[in-house]
């Protein structure tokens, strides 16, 4: 079963029958995996009516948030999300993504045993495993992952686990659940903090640069019917802050800096 091309994923996750073939378990919220059409491309759909309430953001707002990352995601012009609509499902409205099959073979993050941190990758913290063993967890020095890591900056990623990022056979790399972003105090919670404290490359101020523009002006448009007024502020200020800095943050105190569990 083949993946569309975005502009035809987004036509058919705009039009097409959302066929349900079984629920994603064990997602927090009704998460449904179906066809688009009998036999079609593969889409996750995630109703707002299966939104499981919580004590820090506005209930039945988990789709919107979903799809408002999305418009980031091309505002930045980093496809870091996968083409993503807010329509009406078997179950009501909700949120509609593409289906992207990551590659088994490739793990850009991971937890390795205790040792020298491999070619290629960046140590995040050292723990123990459920046997008590040392384990490090680390991700891989990518581009990908660098934009990836700049994305969840500006949208205030509260749950960037290792299972989010899914390595596609090609190289790129796309992130999903974004339910739980754009809360207007600082919650940034991931495991991709190795990039912590080093400057922006050109490619990527340039990225969040056009975004600034964008939010005054297109980018806003689209933002306005997903978020709230005060969502919006937290989110431009959280991007100027980064631009401003000209480099990635450090983990800080009094929130967790990683989510729970990290995968």
């Amino acid at each position: 079963m083949s993946t569309p091309t975005a502009p035809d994923g987004l036509d058919l996750l705009a039009s097409a029958e959302l066929v349900l073939v079984g629920r994603v378990m064990p997602a927090s919220n009704h998460t449904w995996l179906c066809t688009l059409g009998e036999g079609g491309p593969r889409a996750i759909y995630k109703p707002v009516s299966g939104e499981r309430p919580l004590w820090d953001f506005p209930e039945g707002t988990l789709a919107a948030r979903e799809y408002a990352a999305r418009v980031v995601s091309e505002a930045l012009g980093w496809n870091v999300v996968p083409p993503t609509l807010l329509r009406e499902g078997p179950a009501g409205p909700g949120m509609v993504q593409l289906w992207c099959e990551p590659d088994p073979g490739q793990d850009p993050v991971d937890l390795l045993p205790e040792g020298p941190v491999p070619a290629g990758t960046l140590h995040v913290l050292d723990a123990y495993d459920e046997r008590d063993r040392p384990v490090m967890l680390v991700h891989e020095d990518s581009a990908a992952l660098r934009r990836m890591a700049l994305f969840d900056v500006v949208v205030n990623n509260t749950d960037r686990k290792g299972g989010h990022v899914l390595a596609m056979p090609d190289g790129h790399r796309y992130g999903v659940d974004h339910g739980v972003c754009f809360h207007v105090e600082d919650k940034l919670r991931t495991v991709l903090w190795g990039f912590h404290g080093e400057p922006l490359a050109d490619d990527e101020r340039a990225g969040l640069e056009v975004l600034a523009q964008g939010l005054g002006d297109g980018v806003l448009a689209e933002l306005t019917p997903l978020l709230t007024r005060a969502e919006i502020t937290a989110t431009c200020r959280r991007l100027d802050r980064l631009l401003s800095a000209g480099r990635f943050p450090q983990p800080g105190p009094g929130w967790p800096s990683l989510p729970w569990p990290a995968f």
